[in-house]
């Protein structure tokens, strides 16, 4: 009985709201609608415009999306508040509660306000930027963009990566597009019984005759080791950053086409195996029976 009559009285009073304030209460839910609705695609065209403008100011990408991104957060937060009170919210009532939770979550959520100060540091600092090529957090590819948790990389395969920015500063940064310039190295052997001066001769030509190699630094070919089955050349020219992928194919391919024509060995690893007689059975050096 006293849950009917519980169940009763909150019908009654929910029609009596909707007979008293009802209408004012679906107007005031409309207009709290159109207001987020409305205000969410201003703050998309705003944001554009911030991007655009600190462009304009000679700041890269890298600056114009993480602050656009940020302007865009808050400016939607705003629009949030614009729609509760709206609806007779109490904002104050809700920022407060909003500070209480607020800290609540940000020590569960330690891991991503940490990713947040990362992102802080990446931008303060600049280690990497809009279109650099790195290798950070174990993973390699062109950064597209750094935002506030984390940075956006993709592959020379086409594929999209996503790094929390904490994982980018704890660890080893290596951006290959820092300099303009970076050198090629090679190693490449040939035969004992070859000629070592004319090899070398043949390999400082390539170097010369292609135009993309820098004069300064100065390209080096040396002997750099006597191996197990060659002898091991190193050869390393200086490029610049854009050229550095397509030279490195070319040489190898010029290098391998231009030893075979002038007779010069390109040797593999290899091992000899000298058999002898000793009381009738076959052994090996080893001296394990065949």
């Amino acid at each position: 009985m006293l849950t009917l009559f519980a169940q009763s009285k909150t019908m009654q009073e929910i029609l009596d709201f909707l007979q008293d304030r009802g209408l004012q209460f679906a107007l005031n839910l409309v207009l709290a609608i159109l207001i987020f609705v409305i205000g969410k695609w201003v703050a998309g065209i705003l944001t554009g415009v911030i991007e655009r403008a600190i462009r304009r100011g000679k700041l890269d990408d890298t600056l114009s999306k993480f602050f656009a991104n940020i302007a865009y957060i808050l400016m939607l937060a705003f629009v949030i508040l614009a729609a509760l009170d709206r609806l007779g919210v109490s904002t104050t009532s809700l920022a407060a509660i909003i500070a209480a939770a607020g800290l609540a979550v940000g020590l569960a959520l330690q891991s991503s306000l940490a990713n947040f100060a990362a992102g802080v540091m990446l931008i303060a600092f600049r280690p990497i930027r809009v279109g650099h090529y790195v290798e950070v957090a174990g993973v390699a590819g062109t950064v597209e963009e750094i935002r506030m948790f984390h940075t956006i990389l993709k592959s020379p395969d086409n594929i999209r990566i996503i790094v929390p920015n904490g994982e980018i500063t704890t660890d080893k940064i290596k951006n290959y597009s820092a300099n303009e310039t970076r050198r090629i190295d090679l190693v490449i052997g040939c035969g004992y019984d070859d000629d070592l001066k004319a090899v070398k001769e043949f390999l400082m030509q390539l170097l010369q005759e292609d135009e993309r190699i820098l004069k300064d630094p100065a390209p080096v070919v040396a002997v750099d080791e006597l191996g197990d089955n060659s002898v091991n050349f190193v050869v390393r020219p200086w490029v610049k950053r854009s050229d550095y992928f397509a030279t490195k194919t070319e040489l190898l391919e010029k290098i391998k086409l231009g030893m075979d024509e002038r007779g010069f060995t390109l040797p593999y690893p290899q091992q000899d195996v000298h058999l002898y007689q000793e009381s009738g059975e076959e052994k090996n050096e080893t001296g394990l029976v065949h």
